[in-house]
């Protein structure tokens, strides 16, 4: 998978190190330098294709990282490129969590942090490109009050009815919750742990470290294996006895 990048930075030896790192790491496309915010949002506007990742500084003239990012969530239509926030100052940190930033990095980092933050920003766009099973027919039930829950998905809080999950799949800080009535995955920064924690146990459950199943979604059960729909899910070592004991009730 490639990614195509842009590095933001008022600080040439800074812009240097990062422009460097991404040149010298495998599956990343340096598309453009920058040494404002300002310039970004015109580049953005004029690219041919979309931009995956920018590394941003925080601390620059007239419009800072956050400010651009937050200008970046708050624009329609597709979602924007994903910030990694570049900076040497470490009290942003809770406001880079409030833009959803896949990373941030303290000045100065070495390549094995710069590395890191490129891992999640993989992870993340292969969980957003993953082909997507098509669903079994069928219409989700509808949902008596309060049997649903918020997510955090494109910068809203999306509702999501639990009868309508058929699975959740996670990678890293990442979940995709696979519904009935859509096809295409609803990606959320939220961690499989988190949403095992609000899911109720007598409907939901975890069979893998990447996967939680709705266990009325299930058609059937093979060998170390579930079948939902046209997916099939592993059921790991870890959790094969918490299963086995569910489908004792039901033998």
């Amino acid at each position: 998978m490639m990614l195509t990048c842009y590095a933001v930075d008022d600080e040439p030896l800074a812009l240097q190190t990062v422009c460097e790192f991404i040149a010298q790491t495998p599956g990343l496309t340096l598309a453009g330098k920058f040494s404002s915010a300002l310039q970004v949002l015109r580049a953005l506007q004029q690219a041919e294709q979309p931009v995956d990742v920018l590394f941003l500084d925080i601390q620059m003239p007239n419009l800072n990282g956050l400010e651009l990012a937050r200008v970046l969530a708050s624009r329609g239509g597709a979602p924007g490129p994903r910030v990694v926030f570049t900076t040497a100052y470490s009290q942003f940190a809770l406001e880079s969590y409030q833009v959803e930033a896949l990373d941030y990095l303290v000045k100065p980092f070495d390549y094995e942090d710069f590395l890191r933050a490129v891992h999640k920003a993989q992870a993340y766009y292969q969980l957003l490109r993953r082909p997507v099973p098509a669903p079994p027919p069928a219409t989700p039930p509808a949902a008596p009050a309060g049997d649903y829950l918020y997510v955090k998905a494109d910068y809203q809080l999306v509702r999501v009815v639990l009868d309508d999950i058929t699975l959740i799949e996670g990678l890293d800080d990442y979940a995709s919750i696979h519904r009935r009535s859509d096809a295409r995955p609803l990606l959320t920064l939220t961690t499989l742990k988190a949403l095992e924690e609000k899911l109720p146990a007598q409907r939901f459950m975890r069979v893998h470290r990447s996967y939680i199943v709705g266990l009325n979604h299930i058609s059937s059960v093979g060998r170390g294996t579930i079948q939902i729909g046209e997916q099939s899910i592993p059921v790991s070592e870890r959790y094969r006895a918490a299963f086995d004991a569910y489908l004792d009730r039901w033998r």
